[in-house]
């Protein structure tokens, strides 16, 4: 399996920390979650991490086996 890990208020739209998912395209995994939750993770300030790397280019990730989809909100601060 491979694991969505949801970070700040994500974790509140998914309604759980962390999701295991089958491995295949990132696109395919965010094709079968609730619409609503999909929008949130494609939102324009929102990053992805695939095993601890922040990626630059979504295009034409697979998720094998083992790895982890992290996604990471903006933060503030004050």
């Amino acid at each position: 399996m491979t694991k969505l890990v949801f970070m700040g208020r994500l974790e509140d739209v998914a309604g759980t920390g962390e999701m295991s998912v089958a491995p295949g395209p990132v696109e395919q995994i965010l094709a079968a979650l609730d619409p609503a939750l999909a929008v949130e993770l494609l939102g324009e300030k929102v990053r992805m991490a695939i095993n601890g790397k922040l990626l630059t280019d979504m295009g034409g990730i697979v998720l094998g086996e083992g790895d982890e989809l992290a996604f990471l909100p903006p933060v503030s601060g004050g």
